[in-house]
Formats: C-alpha cells, sequence, structure tokens
C-alpha cells in the first residue's frame, strides 16, 4: 500500500476550523465578508494543513475565471501606477486576479493581448481610452466579454467609460495660461494617432485659443513619445527657430520634466524667461525644481471605481454607467506670468 497522504480538501479546512464549507469558501474569496475571528480560525487551519484552494473547481462552478485582464499603453513610466494600484487592490477584495498586459502604444500589440486575455478566460478588460478598431469591440462584444475604459471620458461612447474629459482638463489650464497674458503657446504633446487622450488634450488648447480671440498659429504643437530624453527635445525644438513660446503645455508630467530640464540647460529660467506645466500630477511633479503646475487626475479613485464597475458588470451582466471624474489645476512654481 501506498503510504502517500491526499492533499487536504475543503472539507478537511471546515471541520479543523470548525465552520461550514461556505464560510471557509468565503474566507479565501472574498474574505472582507466574514467576521475577523473566524477569518482567522479558518486562515490558521488553511496554514497548518497547507491547503491549496481547487483553482479548477472553482472556475467550474462559478463558469468564471475570477481573473480581469488590464492592457495598459506603458510600463515605462509611472502615468498608470497609482490608477493601476487602486484597481488591483480593489479586484483583490472582490476575489479576483489581475492579469496586466503592455501595450507600448502600439494597436496591432494590443489587440493581439485583448485576443490572448480573453483565450485565457479573463471574465473582463479594462483598456485605456477609446481609440481602437470597432472590430476589436464587436470580437469583445460576440465572446461576451465585458470591456471598460478608463483614463477616458466620453460620453456617448461604444463602451462604457470611467475617467475625464482630456478635452475640458487641457482647456481649463490654456485657459489659466492665456489669462497670465501668454499669447505665444508651445505644446508638447504625446502621439496623438489611435490616442484620444493626447488627441482631445490639444483640443483643449485649440479649443481655449479660440475662445480667447487667439489665432490658431498661436500654438506650435511637437507630438513625441511619453519619455523624458523626448521631451527634452522637443523644448529645444520649440525654442529654436522664430519667436519661441512664452509657455511650453506638455501632454503629461514625464514630457514636462524633460521640457524642464532642457530649459535649465540652456540657461532658462523657469517661470521667468518661459513657463512649463504638466499633467497627471504623478508624484514626479512635486519633486522636480521648479514643482510642476500640472492636471492632477483622481488616479485612484478611477483604478477603484473602474474595478468595482467592471466586477459589477461581469457579475450582475449588465453594462456599467460611464463616470465623468473631476481633475483639478494644481499651480505651482513652474507657471507664471508672461515675461514683458
Amino acid at each position: 500500500m501506498s503510504n502517500m497522504r491526499s492533499a487536504p480538501t475543503l472539507d478537511d479546512v471546515a471541520k479543523k476550523a470548525g465552520v461550514s464549507t461556505a464560510t471557509v469558501s468565503r474566507c479565501l474569496n472574498a474574505p472582507d465578508r466574514v467576521v475577523e475571528a473566524t477569518r482567522k480560525r479558518v486562515m490558521s487551519a488553511v496554514e497548518t494543513l497547507g491547503y491549496t484552494p481547487n483553482f479548477a473547481a472553482r472556475v467550474m462552478a462559478a463558469k468564471r475565471t475570477f481573473t480581469i485582464g488590464a492592457i495598459i499603453p506603458t510600463m515605462e513610466n509611472a502615468i498608470f501606477a497609482r490608477g493601476l494600484q487602486a484597481f488591483q487592490e480593489e479586484l483583490h477584495r472582490r476575489g479576483y486576479t489581475l492579469l496586466v498586459s503592455s501595450s507600448a502604444y502600439k494597436p496591432d500589440v494590443e489587440e493581439e493581448q485583448i485576443r490572448t486575455l480573453v483565450a485565457r478566460g479573463a471574465d473582463g478588460l479594462l483598456l485605456i481610452g477609446h481609440d481602437r478598431d470597432p472590430k476589436i469591440y464587436e470580437y469583445l462584444e460576440r465572446q461576451k466579454t465585458p470591456a471598460l475604459v478608463a483614463w477616458s471620458f466620453i460620453p456617448d461612447a461604444r463602451t462604457p467609460s470611467i475617467g475625464f474629459s482630456n478635452r475640458d482638463a487641457m482647456f481649463a489650464l490654456a485657459q489659466e495660461v492665456i489669462r497670465l497674458g501668454h499669447t505665444r503657446i508651445g505644446m508638447i504633446s504625446g502621439i496623438s494617432q489611435g490616442n484620444d487622450r493626447a488627441r482631445l488634450r490639444i483640443k483643449g488648447v485649440k479649443d481655449a485659443l479660440a475662445a480667447n480671440g487667439l489665432p490658431p498659429e498661436a500654438l506650435s504643437v511637437i507630438e513625441t513619445s511619453y519619455e523624458i530624453e523626448s521631451g527634452a527635445d522637443a523644448f529645444a525644438g520649440l525654442m529654436s527657430g522664430g519667436p519661441s513660446p512664452s509657455v511650453v503645455l506638455c501632454g503629461n508630467d514625464v514630457l514636462a520634466a524633460g521640457a524642464l530640464r532642457k530649459a535649465l540647460q540652456l540657461g532658462m529660467r523657469v517661470p521667468e524667461d518661459v513657463s512649463i506645466t504638466g499633467f497627471d500630477d504623478i508624484e514626479l511633479a512635486r519633486i522636480v525644481s521648479p514643482a510642476l503646475t500640472t492636471v492632477h487626475v483622481p488616479h485612484r479613485e478611477m483604478g477603484l471605481r473602474a474595478a468595482c464597475g467592471l466586477v459589477d458588470m461581469v457579475e450582475r451582466k449588465t453594462a456599467a454607467a460611464s463616470i465623468n471624474l473631476e481633475t483639478e489645476i494644481k499651480m505651482r512654481a513652474s507657471l507664471g506670468p508672461c515675461p514683458k
């Protein structure tokens, strides 16, 4: 006879902890729904016995994998980090595991990752922004895989979104810049093709110029990748040739940090000679010198609400309501009046 012991079961844990198997399941899948004393007793039994939940059995019973996929454009910098952290924390609290992919801002890579996550049984997907081939949305609908968009709010979009109006946020910042007397405006933007966030931020600045009676040629735009070095190179480009702008609005704080560094290398004082602004209000915006005037995005609230909305779509099989979150201008030292 073999003396190999069989792996401990859910029943074994329940007996040792003196609770029902349903309570053990709740402790493992939704611990916040179980009183602390019971949870501690169950988790102690799990540890003592060395119990590992049978994931396959759980999947078969629930007809779900309790897995959510998220495809973000980049992991190179911290643009998405805070929102994704809050998203993951809330998913964990609700008993879901997060799988993250990065598309490097390449639509074909993103499409491949969407299909891979669906094939692996993801119950739902978090996508960043709305700009993608309509056939991808048709594919997700055929697969009955719920999808939710974050970092961009477009009210009449095909897919529900929990984000903010990129156009309105940049419009408000540009209004403040124009109020300070700036009429020659430079902008360092992310690549706008296939990126509604970048495209709508440019539109916000253009709309602010029009609203204040400034001609379109008052704005010079350079589109580049979201890297500090790219921001530095673009800033140098804006400052060479012709009357240079008195303010440079950047599509995010990473580009602004690069612009700021290049300004100092060129011997320009910020904001006395040129003002520089960012967008996102990641930690970088506060630690550069001078600190960046920027648009504060409620990253954690967005991540939390996106997790709640997506889990509700998965479990209730209903579309989430789109939510437009408020952004806020953070006035700091990098923006000043237009030099005389």
